[in-house]
């Protein structure tokens, strides 16, 4: 480390005390951000200047520029409200971000306008998505309900992705990174321009490996995009491929805090013992995920203010985790053991997933100097498969995959929506959207356990927005909004409550979410103030109960909500220094909130008892921090020198709603230092650039969540307690070099 420190210490210093007479120009980007025909398209399914929703906007040129081994989640974790996490301690593997306290599968992502979430799970799995972000344009977080989109209700954020698809002229780059933990990565990318003839072409390929910061956590991941189309002055046409591939190390169990103690990097994951009483681990312990996306846009330019745009969407999903089960029944795999004297064995068994996803969105969009207006219409159609494999088994033989479950998700969505922003006069806005969503699901077939999901149901659901921005001068903004979303169970929600006989109680939560905010834009400052009241009816929660066999139901609560201010701020000191900072203020509730609690007699013989319950007029939601804050400096001296400093704070929060001190998750606060220096090479805009990211500048040992298991005992003994903690890395580096041709 401290050579390498030396090393960009001779790179970047003399450079920047060197006299050039002319600064250099920010490099061209390989894949150009100039979509002309498609801006209608975008905005309408993106809230606009004048939108009363509460949103910020991240290019993809800005992305590319942040430390290589970062998913896209981890590139939000400055943004106002976001908490970014990662499972293995690395932004390269799993990761995931909640926004206001909200986890992500109550974000929705599109891509392209096209729904990003598991149909099942309501969860976009970043690490299916390798390096999106090189093949990214731009990404707009819009917190709380937003705008209507294709897919599931947003009941904490949209995202929404645009990807990259037309550069003006020719051009190329190739990206190297390396880091600690042996993390490698490489990116090359091409462009052909646009053509006399419209043509273009597009194509970017990445590659990642690192061993990770806990044992196991390593990841082998790959992405390809490419992109072909033709544009001419009244329409567009593109073909857009997307692959992605992972296989990373499961990291899911957590660390106990008296591991964490010991040794941080500690990861059960595929450990058994032999007859010797001797550790191993098996090698194979991963997760495995291959996706292909497949889009056809059109687009039809009828005159200046009138556009129909058209997007076919096919995803295949195929992938699978692999476990060593040690010391396991052989009747919990539906097996016979080979004879009376053994009933448990250990086991290498697969469980898995295969699924198709189709989706159409067609949208008319109209636009002119008083009247933005949308219609459109969107429908997704998944058939999810579900099924476990036994590969190996220490006391038999398995001369062929054995299958013990197999059940199957049907599910379709369709949903309309017609939205305007009408301007009576120059400085007030009024918005108004409406949504209509139609959800069909059905399960079939037995799960794991054997507990047979024969279930069908139909969600309708009506969605509508309202609100109005005041334009008080040319570079301010008071705007407010009402909306009303949606939100079906998702597929553990529902699995859960058949096997407790409860799938007739299961509801659909409402949330109404009111936003009053101000907005304010000069040349030297930028100032905005959030006021957001979230009010949930019939939340989804975790509150202790379990089924007959053990597992956690879901239950609807009567009502809940998250009320919070939102600031963030920017100051341009000068030329070369400009000031970053956001804060959000919040409370996050469940009112008659009643919490099950695991009773047993004593902590000798463990008999159980019906669960203790527990009565809360008022608790904290779940990994729900009351304070979140950042605050980043940015200097550009010249010569090509750009280099940033920045803060996260993460307040306080709790792994369960029983709000105790052993469930609580300690407050913490990361930083990380980026140095980049631009070289011009030759008259022409070609371009190395060489970066430096720190990430935990000061070493900082902390974890950023976690799980927790409470049980109580009624002779009034101590209760036990067991928690899987997440550890981060510590200070870690990544030098990135790039080439733009």
């Amino acid at each position: 480390m401290k050579k390498l420190m030396l090393f960009c210490g001779i790179l970047f210093f003399p450079m920047w005390g060197f006299a050039v007479q002319k600064q250099l120009q920010q490099p061209s980007d390989t894949l150009s951000d100039n979509h002309s025909l498609d801006s209608i398209v975008v905005q309408a399914h993106r809230a606009g200047t004048n939108t009363p929703v509460t949103y910020t906007e991240v290019s993809g040129y800005k992305m590319r520029k942040e430390n290589a081994s970062h998913s896209l989640p981890m590139m939000l974790a400055l943004q106002p409200s976001v908490v970014a996490t990662t499972e293995g301690g690395l932004g390269l593997g799993y990761s995931n971000f909640s926004v206001r306290g909200t986890d992500d599968t109550r974000t929705n992502v599109t891509l392209n306008g096209i729904s990003m979430n598991d149909s099942e799970s309501q969860k976009v799995f970043w690490v299916n998505m390798p390096s999106i972000h090189q093949f990214t344009s731009s990404v707009q977080l819009e917190r709380g309900v937003g705008t209507s989109a294709a897919g599931s209700g947003a009941f904490g954020a949209n995202l929404s992705i645009v990807t990259s698809s037309l550069c003006t002229t020719p051009s190329a780059s190739a990206t190297f990174s390396l880091g600690s933990y042996n993390t490698y990565l490489s990116s090359v990318a091409a462009a052909t321009g646009m053509g006399k003839n419209g043509m273009h072409f597009n194509v970017v390929y990445s590659h990642g490996e690192s061993d990770g910061y806990i044992r196991n956590a390593k990841a082998d991941l790959n992405s390809l995009y490419t992109t072909a189309g033709w544009r001419t002055d009244k329409g567009d046409l593109s073909l857009t491929y997307i692959y992605g591939d992972q296989c990373t190390g499961i990291t899911w169990e957590g660390i106990s805090p008296q591991m964490y103690e010991i040794d941080r990097t500690y990861n059960i994951a595929g450990e058994y013992y032999d007859e010797q009483g001797n550790v191993h681990y098996y090698d194979n312990e991963t997760d495995n995920y291959t996706q292909h996306h497949l889009q056809a846009r059109y687009s039809h330019k009828f005159n200046e203010s009138l556009e129909w745009s058209n997007t076919f969407n096919y995803t295949r999903g195929d992938g699978y985790y692999e476990n060593y089960k040690a010391d396991t029944k052989f009747s919990k795999y539906g097996m016979q053991a080979p004879d009376a004297s053994v009933t448990k064995s250990d086991f290498i068994i697969q469980q898995a997933m295969l699924n198709d996803y189709y989706a159409l969105n067609s949208a008319l969009n109209f636009a002119n100097n008083n009247l933005k207006a949308s219609a459109a219409v969107s429908y997704g159609y998944y058939d999810g498969n579900h099924f476990g494999d036994v590969l190996w088994c220490k006391h038999t033989t398995v001369e062929e995959p054995f299958r013990w479950y197999k059940n199957n998700g049907l599910k379709k969505d369709f949903s309309t929506y017609a939205r305007a922003e009408w301007n009576p006069t120059h400085k007030l806005t009024i918005f108004a959207d409406l949504q209509y969503r139609g959800v069909s699901y059905k399960l079939d077939g037995p799960d794991k356990d054997f507990a047979v999901l024969n279930w069908k149901k139909k969600y309708n659901f009506f969605n509508p927005k309202a609100g109005f921005t005041y334009a008080p001068g040319d570079n301010s903004r008071i705007y407010a909004s009402v909306a009303i979303a949606h939100r079906e169970p998702s597929r553990s929600d529902i699995k859960e409550s058949i096997k407790s006989a409860s799938a007739d109680k299961l509801k659909a939560e409402q949330l109404v979410d009111v936003e009053l905010g101000y907005r304010l834009n000069t040349e030297k400052i930028a100032f905005s103030a959030n006021l957001y009241l979230m009010e949930y009816k019939d939340q989804l929660v975790a509150t202790g109960r379990l089924t007959d066999v053990g597992y956690v139901i879901k239950e609807n609560i009567p009502t809940s909500y998250r009320r919070g201010v939102e600031l963030a701020a920017a100051w341009n000191i000068n030329r070369t220094f400009t000031l970053e900072g956001n804060l959000t203020l919040s409370q996050n509730k469940a009112l008659d909130y009643t919490a099950c609690v695991d009773t047993y007699d004593n902590p000798d013989n463990w008999n159980p008892l019906p669960q203790k319950e527990i009565f809360f007029k008022k608790t904290n939601l779940i990994l729900s921090p009351e304070v979140i804050g950042m605050l980043q400096l940015r200097a550009r001296p010249g010569c090509g020198f750009e280099c940033s400093l920045n803060g996260k704070f993460v307040g306080k929060q709790y792994m369960d709603n029983l709000n105790t001190q052993e469930s609580e998750v300690p407050s913490y606060f990361v930083s990380a230092l980026n140095v980049s220096r631009n070289f011009r090479i030759g008259e022409n805009e070609r371009a190395l650039n060489v970066a430096l990211s720190i990430d935990n500048l000061f070493n900082n040992k902390y974890w950023s969540y976690g799980w927790i298991y409470q049980a109580h005992f009624a002779d009034g003994s101590d209760a036990y307690v067991e928690k899987g903690l997440y550890a981060q890395a510590p200070v870690n580096y990544m030098l990135k070099v790039s080439y733009n041709f």
